[in-house]
């Protein structure tokens, strides 16, 4: 049979239906399943039948919500988990030792630097930064005890790309287990398997909800990777809930739709930016102007939600800028329906040194901006108005 297309798969892959022929998936609210017989138990505990024990270990919602995650990322299996850095940190504390060594790209996202810098040196694991710019130097990098090769791309905050392709040739030739988390750009806009990543995570709370309803997280990639990681989540528990992975596997259903608006909707907002006199500058991936604009479009097929800028007179204009918002929501999250205005250096980045984020590209002034599916000229107008109370 040919294979279907990705809204195709997004929309038809469900679980098999009960006597009851539902059309529409139900909710399997339990925290465990019945044996039939003492044999039963026995050879379901011993792994000899592939059925759900305990709804930490899976539950028919979490295996419907993976199997289309794998669909759409080409992926073999997956895990899913209680929130997006749950799945970063289950992921890494699954295939790490003490005394093993991370690479990984210096723009990440200011949880996950954290647990590279306070949680994992408890345990004998250490890290290396490259800046995105630089992979011709990864090689000095590498030691005997480096396993993992670790980057997001676009990043967290500043919407730069990495190049995935050399990274996965850079990974094969030493190796190493190279892990992508794609929460920015989502399936739907890019495969990153396909470029030689061995692990995909996302944060299903962004675009994969979509409406700012549920924490969750997921690892899809090689079986024998997550299987792995399926055994460490199994023993500590962070597995997502039953009713969490059944909204997620509804709202993927309109995941390239919902997308294509954000993408349609960012791009004008990006370009509204660009000719704006209280903005220094300007990036989104499928601007012109971005640094990696070829790459981008090479790598995906459009430039996401998020656009990141910088306002004129740093942070006190910054906070001008966001205190004169009026639609726009201010939080912290991203890949909602509603927009929303972030301020990184005091909030998902406020971790960081002056200098580490600075490293970064995130300045006082930068602004990250998720582009809802509001119509385009109210965004751009709340935005507008903020920037000329500057």
């Amino acid at each position: 049979m040919k294979k279907k297309k990705f809204e195709t798969e997004a929309i038809r892959t469900q679980l098999e239906r009960s006597k009851f022929l539902e059309h529409s998936s139900p909710i399997y609210l339990t925290s465990s399943f019945i044996f039939e017989d003492s044999e039963d138990m026995r050879a379901s505990f011993a792994e000899e039948k592939d059925r759900n024990i305990y709804s930490r270990y899976s539950n028919p919602n979490s295996s419907e919500f993976i199997e289309k995650v794998c669909k759409m990322e080409g992926a073999e299996d997956g895990f899913a988990f209680s929130s997006g850095m749950s799945a970063v940190f289950s992921t890494f504390a699954a295939l790490l030792n003490s005394g093993d060594h991370i690479v990984s790209a210096r723009s990440i996202f200011g949880s996950t630097h954290s647990l590279f810098t306070q949680v994992f040196p408890k345990w004998n694991i250490s890290h290396s930064y490259f800046k995105i710019g630089d992979l011709d130097n990864l090689e000095k990098l590498i030691t005997p005890k480096t396993k993992i090769i670790f980057a997001e791309s676009p990043t967290n905050p500043g919407v730069d790309i990495l190049d995935l392709e050399a990274l996965g040739r850079f990974s094969k030739k030493h190796k190493l287990i190279m892990i992508v988390d794609n929460c920015f750009a989502s399936p739907y806009l890019q495969q990153p398997i396909k470029f030689g990543a061995d692990l995909v995570i996302h944060s299903g709370t962004k675009l994969m909800d979509g409406q700012g309803r549920v924490l969750a997280g997921i690892t899809v990639g090689k079986a024998a990777l997550i299987d792995q990681i399926y055994r460490y989540s199994r023993i500590t528990g962070p597995a997502l809930s039953p009713f969490n992975a059944w909204v997620l596997s509804k709202s993927l259903e309109t995941l390239g739709v919902r997308v294509d608006r954000h993408c349609e909707n960012a791009l004008k907002v990006a370009q509204f930016l660009e000719g704006n006199k209280s903005v220094n500058w300007v990036k989104y991936p499928f601007l012109r102007s971005h640094p990696q604009y070829k790459l981008a479009k090479k790598q995906m097929k459009a430039g996401g939600c998020v656009v990141a800028f910088e306002v004129k007179g740093g942070r006190r204009a910054g906070k001008k800028f966001f205190d004169s918002i009026t639609m726009l929501s201010l939080s912290a999250n991203l890949g909602d329906t509603r927009s929303i205005v972030t301020h990184p250096a005091s909030t998902t980045h406020s971790k960081l040194s002056e200098e580490e984020r600075l490293e970064c590209g995130i300045t006082d002034g930068m602004v990250r901006i998720s582009v809802g599916l509001e119509h385009a000229e109210d965004i751009i107008n709340d935005i507008s108005q903020a920037l000329d109370r500057i």
